[in-house]
């Protein structure tokens, strides 16, 4: 008899064991997440467009980034590097992993910028979700002299904007690659200088513009990379003769990089910093007359 008491508590401790080491691995599983992959991208810049990186919560970012001259002039100036150059800086902070804001200056047009990006999913390892997707958005201020904007002013003439909806795949240890619509929307979109007077012509480049880059990296080394785009720019409305001559940009470079610090190297066709201008305006061909080398820098505090 108490063998069989015995038999029983056995029983039904292995029971409570069973039953409760299920319950608790259960728990487990629901409470490990399906983890991000890491490092689909190095720095929220890849060349000339966003990445769908962010800063971490709290962490703050610079962003340098230089373009020389055109290197059509040859050695007498360098390939461009003596010649007339153009920089902008920014810094971006993030509110949440998933939300970063910032402002950037630009010398060109002493433009000044405020921008958002905002991470709606991230590619898992688990393949579950197959791509990481965020969105930018930015709105521009041209702060030239009132002068420059013709007898016409008005100051919604030096504002500009533009989004985009970045979509991105680790493909492999090696390989990331993104695609990225976009809109671009200038209010003044050219000004010509006639006898001495600055008036506004809006015959030479359109308002608005759909926009579609698609760019990525292959890892050379653990710290090196191969970074290549391009971009292209299609008419919201109809094109006339003098507007065929906007020219796609396209970027080829190298990239060194750590988690918090990327230093990247490039020849691109765009000469500004600013995309919507890159996209409406661009009349460079990707030849030695059109090309100018290009540096950018990356550090998170």
């Amino acid at each position: 008899m108490n063998n069989i008491k015995t038999i029983r508590i056995l029983l039904i401790g292995l029971m409570v064991c069973f039953f409760t080491s299920t319950v608790f691995s259960q728990e487990q599983t629901e409470e490990k997440p399906d983890k991000p992959v890491r490092k689909t991208f190095i720095s929220t810049q890849l060349i000339d467009n966003q990445t769908t990186l962010n800063p971490s919560k709290g962490g703050l970012e610079l962003m340098i980034q230089h373009r020389f001259g055109i290197v059509g002039n040859g050695i007498s100036d360098l390939y461009g590097i003596y010649s007339s150059s153009n920089i902008r800086m920014a810094i971006q902070y993030g509110i949440t992993d998933d939300l970063a804001v910032g402002f950037g200056t630009e010398k060109d047009g002493k433009l000044q910028d405020f921008f958002a990006k905002y991470s709606i999913f991230k590619q898992t390892k688990s393949d579950r979700m197959p791509v990481s997707v965020s969105v930018y958005g930015n709105a521009s201020i041209d702060a030239r002299e009132k002068e420059f904007f013709g007898k016409k002013y008005e100051f919604s003439n030096r504002l500009s904007y533009f989004g985009q909806v970045i979509i991105a795949r680790k493909i492999s240890k090696r390989i990331s690659w993104q695609i990225a619509p976009g809109f671009a929307h200038i209010n003044a979109v050219d000004r010509v200088e006639s006898e001495n007077k600055i008036d506004t012509n809006e015959k030479e480049f359109q308002n608005d513009k759909l926009t579609l880059m698609t760019g990525g990296k292959i890892q050379i080394t653990k710290k090196m990379a191969f970074m290549a785009e391009y971009n292209r720019a299609f008419a919201v409305t109809k094109t006339h003769f003098w507007q065929e001559d906007i020219e796609p940009g396209i970027a080829l470079g190298l990239e060194l990089g750590t988690s918090t610090h990327a230093f990247q190297v490039f020849v691109s066709n765009f000469d500004k910093l600013n995309p919507e201008r890159n996209y409406i305006m661009n009349t460079n061909k990707f030849d030695s007359d059109g090309i100018q080398i290009g540096f950018n820098i990356r550090v998170q505090f």
